[in-house]
């Protein structure tokens, strides 16, 4: 009777904190957001089987434990270098029809397993590979190159238009009021072309959530609110 009991209170203490920490899908967790959920699981399961473990003891502990987890997601969303730090940031590993060796060893992922994930994306021919990114939930995106990407309703419209509208790797240069020099740079701009552009928006980088630029030079921005 008492394990049941210890298991209706640790079921609701439980089911607080994981409101608490947020939720995600079990295949976009991050290394971070894994050790958080193993570590809360593992602080229920002990205290409901070890009737030893003072009840208030594990209860206290999990709180605790969601209370910090909590905190550091909201500075994380806020301060986008801690973020980095906590969940990674994506590592291109297939670009410009080569494979990038460096981001590979750091990512400890060998040729054959990215090519494994571009076929259960649907992508048999290397040839059709433009860009395959590690992304920090430790999936891999693929991005196919333009001529075999599939087709939409768009591209019954004009050719230009369906050229213009294929899909392409985005140059993300400012994100989340930051300024991101490295993707500056392979978009081919500027810091003259960039504050040129801003100014004639009449906007600060501080202010803007996401700028990205396309191979097409095509930019998006949106602001924050």
């Amino acid at each position: 009777m008492e394990i049941v009991s210890r298991s209706l209170i640790m079921f609701i203490v439980l089911f607080i904190v994981v409101k608490l920490v947020g939720k995600k899908q079990l295949k976009n967790l991050t290394v971070y957001d894994y050790i958080v959920n193993i570590t809360i699981g593992s602080i229920a399961a002990d205290t409901i089987i070890s009737v030893d473990t003072p009840l208030y003891d594990g209860v206290i502990a999990l709180l605790v434990f969601g209370i910090v987890a909590y905190f550091i997601s909201l500075i994380s969303y806020s301060n986008h270098t801690i973020e980095e730090i906590m969940d990674g940031e994506p590592l291109v590993l297939y670009e410009n029809n080569d494979f990038n060796y460096e981001n590979l060893d750091n990512a400890k992922l060998s040729v054959a397993k990215v090519l494994e994930n571009c076929r259960l994306k649907g992508c048999f021919d290397l040839n059709e590979l433009d860009c395959a990114v590690l992304e920090p939930s430790g999936d891999i995106s693929i991005l196919l190159k333009e001529n075999c990407q599939p087709i939409t309703s768009n591209d019954l419209k004009s050719t230009v238009q369906k050229n213009s509208q294929k899909q392409t790797l985005n140059h993300l240069i400012i994100v989340d009021g930051i300024l991101n020099e490295e993707e500056l740079r392979k978009a081919k701009k500027t810091k003259s072309w960039l504050n040129k552009y801003l100014k004639e928006k009449k906007q600060q980088i501080e202010n803007i959530s996401l700028l990205a630029i396309d191979k097409h030079d095509k930019v998006t921005i949106n602001y924050r609110t």
